[in-house]
């Protein structure tokens, strides 16, 4: 069996919008799931309008909805909330982000449609949980990196609180989500009985922070800012040479003795200011300045070959542009063209643990683009059909189709 056959047969619905939701769904649906994305009529998931673009169609939406089927469906409407039930009962799945609270008042929450599909997996991605005191509060990655601490502890020694740039905690939920659906689908197949399941932005947050948070519980201290520094480990940290920046790590005694002798700092092996780990980092700025002066002295390619010839590990600080073009990059395939279709040219990504990069890369669908082919194969009648579509028909054929 190969990697996209994992789930063959699976049905997932996907009504959920952004990138952690619609990430855990595209995770089944390169492991082989039919997923169904719902969509409002229209404009679409939320994510279709942010820039960049790729010509005419948003990036972050291309990345991560991938090899899915969409719906339009006005779930405001009788027709539409019935189309969707009628949809829950084809499936194994339904992965929502909506409000907490917002499924319930339109008839589409868990117990509506646990009653539709006894043995449904059902999972809610929300930004603080269900509790008292997160169900009503709105979120999105940034707000949560600031909440949890994250953007406290990022940035330059006296800077303002930075965000980290990559979307870590939308990435990291959606990762957990379809790491627990797939928990769920086995206690289902083991019990027969439908799965709850809450992937949150919050939790996802603190437990990026796991050894940091423990740290704090035992010690009731953490790291502030550091920049390119670690806060249990020095020197360990980005240096500027004499045309760009590299990258020292050393985690041992071992290793911070090689560095000083790759480096010529000899006498620094021996300095009772640096003789352990914690004498290095009580001194850290006092340590840095003194391979800084070194390193400044010749370009970062002589560096990195003294350095990683002597076992150190360093390497370069690259932009994003010089990271996809290194040939590392490429040996790792992990980017590859998507199947032809709206987009010209277009380019994806391979999910890491896809070791033989065998699943498909069908571009995300247009609006609606499969609505009548899915609520028929749900047994839906035509003039069912036409009643849930009707409102919307010109965007059902695809938002740049005649």
């Amino acid at each position: 069996m190969e990697f996209h056959e994992t789930y063959a047969g699976l049905r997932v619905l996907d009504l959920s919008e952004n990138i952690a939701g619609p990430l855990a769904c595209m995770i089944l649906a390169d492991m082989g799931s039919d997923v169904v994305k719902i969509e409002r009529p229209g404009a679409g998931d939320s994510t279709r309008s942010l820039p960049p673009f790729w010509g005419a169609e948003a990036t972050v939406f291309q990345t991560v909805n991938r090899n899915k089927r969409s719906v339009a469906i006005d779930l405001k409407s009788d027709a539409g909330r019935a189309a969707v039930l009628r949809l829950v009962g084809t499936a194994d799945v339904v992965v929502e982000s909506f409000r907490p609270g917002v499924a319930d008042r339109l008839g589409l929450g868990f117990d509506h449609m646990l009653a539709t599909k006894p043995d449904l997996v059902h999972v809610s991605v929300n930004a603080f949980g269900t509790g008292p005191l997160g169900h009503d509060r709105p979120g999105y990655d940034a707000l949560v990196q600031a909440f949890t601490g994250i953007m406290a502890m990022t940035g330059e020694p006296g800077g303002s609180p930075v965000r980290a740039a990559p979307s870590i905690i939308d990435i990291s939920t959606g990762l957990w989500a379809a790491l627990a659906v797939q928990a769920a689908l086995v206690r289902r197949d083991a019990t027969g009985e439908g799965q709850r399941i809450e992937s949150t932005l919050i939790d996802s947050g603190l437990f990026l922070q796991c050894h940091q948070v423990v740290g704090f519980l035992g010690t009731g201290s953490f790291p502030g800012p550091l920049g390119s520094a670690a806060p249990s480990a020095a020197p360990y940290q980005a240096f500027q040479t004499l045309d760009q920046p590299i990258m020292i790590a050393t985690s041992t005694d071992r290793m911070f003795h090689t560095l000083c002798r790759a480096l010529g700092l000899d006498d620094l092996v021996d300095d009772p200011r640096f003789r352990t780990m914690p004498d290095r980092i009580a001194r850290r700025d006092t340590l840095a300045a003194l391979i800084q002066q070194v390193l400044s002295t010749e370009k970062a390619g002589h560096w990195l070959s003294v350095l990683q010839g002597a076992g150190i590990p360093a390497g370069p600080v690259n932009d994003l542009a010089q990271a996809i073009a290194h040939p590392l990059t490429n040996e790792r395939r992990l980017i590859a063209p998507a199947e032809p279709g709206r987009v010209d040219g277009l380019q994806q990504m391979h999910l890491p643990m896809d070791l033989a990069r065998s699943a498909p890369r069908r571009q995300a669908p247009a609006v609606g683009e499969h609505t009548a082919e899915v609520l028929r194969e749900a047994g839906l009648t035509e003039d069912d059909v036409a009643q849930v579509v009707a409102a919307h028909e010109p965007v059902t054929r695809g938002i740049d189709q005649p």
